[in-house]
């Protein structure tokens, strides 16, 4: 499992809720700007879906093998203890994480990942195509006018939200989406014309200020109804959005309102590139889960 001078002592074990908790606290501490309850909204996602190793019994890297039904899988949440980096342990435990999230897949079925630029190359040779850049905007929310075709997202609303987002995102994912809405302290938006679901946007509360995730929507203007809906539910904080560089009318959106470049992902893919519809994606959902 190891190279260089470590002994062959780690041991490659599933993760319980308090395991993918531990990585959470990890990221917040490397500055990933996580959300209260992300690990909890991850681990129902997929309960068989993050890996760590482990010596001692203690943990000391680990990261998500998410499979959406067999038909899609997702790497992320990767995380090494600083205490063990340098030594190889990411190198192995991301290979074995690959190879076993192959298992839990039907033939055919991608892995995607959002890769940081300086880990884009190892990701390549482990045999990752880039498909689009990801860019982290920060704005302050403000108060804007608020939109008639703009509604809260009640749980009543949850069946048609999750049709919406399967068309966008490209395979069914209920138990991430439903308890991803009702985080508390977070907000749910839609865009209803004529009563047919046109977008939807997440916005949820983060360690310093908050997330948009996903934003998806028909056209542009409907896209910057939701954002401004979003920017007006937390005047005065901090707002964050993974914008796809791929959808010019995001870039657009972004620029229209002053963001500013935090920093940027590549998403990257094993396998065929799965069909997604990407000029309904303004806000990809998050890097960890896809």
């Amino acid at each position: 499992m190891q190279s260089g001078s470590e002994t062959n002592n780690f041991q490659i074990s599933s993760l319980d809720l308090q395991g993918v908790k531990t990585l959470v606290s990890w990221a917040a501490n490397e500055g990933w700007n996580p959300g209260p309850m992300d690990a909890e909204v991850f681990y129902n996602a997929d309960p068989e879906g993050f890996y760590g190793y482990f010596q001692g019994g203690e943990l000391i890297a680990g990261g998500a093998v998410i499979s959406y039904d067999g038909l899609f899988g997702f790497m992320g949440l990767f995380i090494v203890h600083p205490s063990y980096r340098s030594r190889g342990v990411g190198r192995a435990l991301w290979q074995e994480r690959r190879d076993l999230l192959l298992t839990r897949l039907k033939p055919g079925a991608a892995i995607g990942m959002d890769g940081v630029v300086a880990m884009q190359p190892f990701y390549a040779r482990g045999g990752f195509r880039m498909a689009f850049r990801s860019e982290r905007h920060q704005r302050t929310g403000e108060l804007f006018p608020p939109n008639p075709n703009i509604h809260h997202i009640f749980p009543n609303d949850f069946d048609t939200v999750l049709n919406y987002d399967t068309k966008c995102f490209g395979f069914p994912r209920s138990l991430f989406l439903f308890p991803w809405l009702l985080l508390p302290g977070g907000f749910g938006f839609m865009y209803k014309h004529h009563g047919e679901v046109m977008g939807f946007a997440s916005m949820r509360k983060a360690i310093h200020g908050y997330k948009i995730g996903p934003l998806f929507a028909e056209s542009a203007i409907i896209a910057e109804a939701l954002y401004r809906a979003c920017l007006s539910a937390a005047p005065g904080e901090d707002i964050f959005i993974d914008i796809p560089m791929v959808n010019t009318a995001a870039v657009r959106m972004a620029q229209n309102y002053n963001t500013l470049y935090v920093f940027e992902c590549g998403r990257m893919y094993l396998g065929n590139f799965p069909v997604i519809s990407g000029d309904r994606i303004f806000g990809i959902t998050t890097f960890e889960l896809g």
